[in-house]
């Protein structure tokens, strides 16, 4: 049975099964740190872990969807796929969920599979393909080919889920150019949604190895943020969602001893929001500036801070640039969220 989402916010309570049906380690990976879990979680510890995330479900947080992440859940055993699935649809058909969401890898989209999945209420399959150039994969060690993706999607599509895409950025051997080239071979899919990750170097990691060694040198921060921000543009003129940019923020991210080097930042997707914020009104303002050392930037209220900028960065460099005296941002409902207005304002 396929539950198609209506909606990329639903209230997700995440499974996490770290490593699970993968037949080899990503030169990137090391799930348990990234998750902070540590060992594998059984079917009959869904239930118990459901139950505790639906006691922080509000009224006002919409559908719920069951979410299998951090492994290749198509990759484990069919009849532990079963199980894990069974647990999960429980709570959708006693009206306590909507639907089941899992992340797998492109390779293990077939028939024999697919027609398990079939008969659960599953929504949503998001595809781990992080690069669709070959060599870049292959330099990643992830043990499957681009066509594989392709594959992967048309079948996904036949059977009615909604199918999200994982990219990354700064893989070993990829720039700006496969960067942008992969995009487009996405973008021609059509996923409905995409999640796009900086690749940084995790303690225990095959990639670890190679930065210690002198043979991969990591992204900073800026340029990790500029490429995403690149692919966020892409997709957004093509009307396919960017639902997530960067590593979801945990404990043990935080405490500095998990990741080795890379552009990590617990607010990465916001960076990537002020960077567009600043260029638009960069644009706004050369192209009528008001009259005046005093501006308001109107914005939606929920865009007021990737406006700001982390620290109200992005009003420093425009007062700098434009050699303005004060810049007060103005909550604006009549805007969309990614839009903004220039006005001139009296001294204040």
């Amino acid at each position: 049975m396929t539950v198609k989402s209506n909606s990329h916010k639903p209230f997700v309570i995440p499974i996490f099964l770290p490593h699970a049906g993968c037949p080899h380690r990503c030169v990137f990976c090391n799930q348990s740190l990234i998750t902070g879990v540590k060992s594998q979680i059984s079917s009959v510890q869904v239930r118990p872990s459901v139950e505790s995330f639906l006691k922080y479900k509000s009224a006002q947080r919409g559908m719920v969807q069951i979410a299998f992440f951090g492994g290749n859940f198509l990759g484990i055993e069919i009849d532990e796929i079963k199980r894990l699935l069974s647990e999960a649809a429980a709570f959708a058909k006693a009206g306590r969920a909507d639907g089941i969401r899992f992340s797998t890898r492109p390779d293990t989209i077939d028939r024999t599979r697919l027609d398990v999945v079939k008969n659960f209420p599953v929504a949503t399959v998001e595809l781990g393909v992080q690069s669709m150039d070959d060599e870049v994969l292959a330099r990643s060690k992830r043990g499957h080919s681009s066509a594989d993706t392709v594959k992967a999607v048309q079948r996904l599509k036949e059977f009615d889920y909604e199918v999200g895409v994982q990219l990354m950025v700064g893989l070993p051997g990829d720039d700006p150019g496969r960067l942008l080239a992969s995009a487009r071979r996405v973008a021609e899919l059509k996923p409905d949604f995409i999640r796009i990750y900086p690749t940084v170097v995790i303690v225990g990691s095959p990639l670890a190895k190679l930065y210690q060694a002198g043979r991969y040198r990591p992204l900073s921060l800026q340029d990790a943020v500029t490429q995403v921000k690149e692919l966020y543009r892409f997709f957004s003129r093509r009307n396919i969602p960017v639902i997530r940019m960067g590593l979801q923020a945990s404990d043990d991210l935080e405490e500095g001893s998990t990741i080795l080097a890379g552009p990590y930042h617990p607010s990465f997707g916001h960076l990537v929001y002020s960077e567009i914020f600043l260029e638009m009104a960069v644009s706004a303002l050369k192209s009528e500036t008001p009259k005046g050392d005093c501006i308001g930037i109107h914005v939606h209220p929920r865009s007021i801070s990737k406006m700001s900028g982390q620290k109200n960065g992005n009003l420093k460099k425009l007062r700098q640039k434009f050699h303005l005296q004060s810049i007060k941002i103005v909550p604006d409902d009549s805007l969309q969220e990614d839009q903004l207005a220039v006005t001139a304002l009296p001294g204040f």
